[in-house]
């Protein structure tokens, strides 16, 4: 079954050429199903390129999913034509105020990460946002900086400045091979990895109700499942596109910041040559296996969400 979609977003003719099965709404709107409702509060600001990821990702899956993208309030960004945010894009504000339910949200990271929590102009709203979820979303998805923002709003955990950026593809061991997330993973798997924190995977086993599924030696914690508030935490990028660390690596490069090569990524590390996706696959497991949960779990009755 495929993603929902206005036929004027840009993802829906980007997904349509990758062989992604997308839907019109008025195609939608044909046929006798209920879709799953997922939301994408997206903070990032490349708002089209982080469109196309997640939509790739959720679209791949057995079930008719209808993506509604969110942004914060007052938070303006330079990066996305005014006109294509007018045009997709609600502020949470409203979406509160009409009282809709979700069966999933997304909480995209944001390039932010070397505030404090609370010196976020946005803070006090996405705090708003995260306590919304749990009587408006079923399941909630926290990436990058949203995971660990959502993880210290609701556990205190909290996130460490790193010496040097955490930048490539690492490997991640699976530790809980039973875990309905982790269905169809291997023993372990590549995930991108690009950030200046880190989450401490002591203090996250200090709190009863969190539990690690992946991890990395070498980068720590990655993916934390929190069954008490319906959500799940992933500090790294298993949506990246097989070229978002080269875009940020020749960007830095470009503007004169120091920077690695990111590791394990480039064949012989060597930035001349086509870097290497090892990672698409474990990609579309994670997000399925999580619409596929989250399908499972539900109430038909969207009334019903966070009861």
């Amino acid at each position: 079954m495929p993603i929902k979609l206005p036929s004027d977003l840009p993802a829906f003719d980007v997904l349509t050429r990758e062989g992604v099965m997308v839907m019109s709404e008025d195609q939608a709107a044909r046929q006798d199903i209920r879709p799953l409702r997922i939301g994408l509060l997206n903070l990032m600001p490349k708002k089209i390129q982080t469109e196309n990821q997640f939509a790739r990702l959720i679209g791949a899956t057995a079930l008719q999913i209808e993506l509604s993208l969110i942004r914060m309030s007052e938070h303006q960004t330079r990066n996305t034509a005014a006109e294509h945010m007018a045009e997709f894009y609600r502020p949470f504000s409203e979406v509160k105020a009409t009282g809709e339910k979700f069966d999933g949200l997304i909480i995209t990271g944001a390039p932010i990460e070397h505030l404090p929590f609370t010196d976020v102009t946005y803070w006090d709203e996405l705090c708003e946002v995260f306590d919304w979820t749990q009587t408006h979303v079923h399941s909630t998805f926290g990436v990058c900086w949203g995971g660990m923002a959502m993880i210290n709003h609701f556990h205190g955990v909290k996130k460490h400045m790193l010496n040097a950026k955490a930048f490539g593809c690492f490997r991640h061991r699976n530790m809980d091979p039973a875990s309905h997330y982790l269905r169809g993973f291997s023993d372990d798997c590549v995930i991108p990895v690009s950030r200046w924190t880190e989450m401490k995977q002591a203090e996250i086993d200090a709190v009863p109700a969190l539990r690690t599924l992946l991890s990395s030696d070498e980068v720590g914690p990655c993916l934390v499942q929190d069954s008490a508030h319906r959500a799940l935490y992933i500090f790294n990028h298993f949506e990246y596109d097989s070229d978002t660390l080269k875009q940020e690596y020749d960007r830095d490069v470009a503007e004169g910041t120091p920077i690695n090569v990111p590791a394990n990524y480039y064949p012989n590390d060597d930035p001349s040559r086509p870097p290497q996706n090892r990672w698409r696959s474990h990609a579309h497991l994670l997000y399925g296996n999580w619409i596929t949960e989250v399908y499972e779990t539900t109430p038909y009755d969207m009334n019903a969400i966070g009861a």
